[in-house]
């Protein structure tokens, strides 16, 4: 099985670009959301050390917005709580795809939080700036200032860049990505028959 790790910016086009390839995909932020809505020990642990935030089960987003905007430790202690559990989902994940040829990784603090294996594909997903703000704007809870709390724990673009393989350049069009994918997988066969 090879893992295929995605990186960018927020609103870049990772979980299209994951979705193209066509294999299975880990999507981190789709783990998160029905958490949020599922879990009630999840709901238990936020509602512990948020009290004045978090009180109702499922638990709503905007309360969780209310709570990383007041104040900037909330923010890491809700991924302390949550990124346990989305590392038992990933582990369930890729033991029930172990007989896949790839497997996609969509998990936005992959590097972060050392989710990441040396041998893992890394693929930046590259975007233009003006694009990618429209894109976000999309989003039905688009907040700018969320946004930018989660960007200030990101490793810089720049590394995420740099420690990437391969580059998709996404100009928000399906050719786009698509094409940047068969190039992608074409080079990894390649590679793997050579070796």
């Amino acid at each position: 099985m090879i893992r295929i790790g995605i990186l960018g910016d927020i609103g870049s086009g990772k979980s299209f670009a994951a979705k193209k390839f066509g294999y299975p995909v880990f999507n981190a932020d789709h783990e998160v959301s029905k958490l949020y809505k599922t879990n009630i020990n999840v709901y238990q642990k936020l509602k512990k050390i948020l009290p004045d935030y978090i009180f109702e089960f499922p638990i709503n987003k905007i309360q969780l917005s209310n709570a990383i905007l007041a104040n900037n430790l909330n923010l890491k202690k809700i991924i302390k709580i949550v990124h346990k559990e989305i590392r038992n989902k990933l582990r369930s994940f890729l033991k029930k795809n172990k007989n896949k040829k790839y497997v996609i990784l969509d998990i936005p603090l992959l590097l972060e939080n050392k989710i990441n294996k040396k041998k893992d594909i890394l693929v930046y997903v590259e975007a233009g700036k003006t694009e990618i703000l429209r894109n976000l704007k999309k989003r039905k809870n688009f907040n700018a200032r969320i946004i930018n709390k989660f960007k200030k724990i990101q490793l810089p673009l720049a590394y995420k860049k740099r420690n990437s393989r391969f580059i998709i350049k996404n100009k928000f069009t399906q050719k786009s990505v698509k094409d940047g994918i068969k190039k992608i997988l074409k080079d990894i066969k390649n590679e793997r028959s050579s070796s």
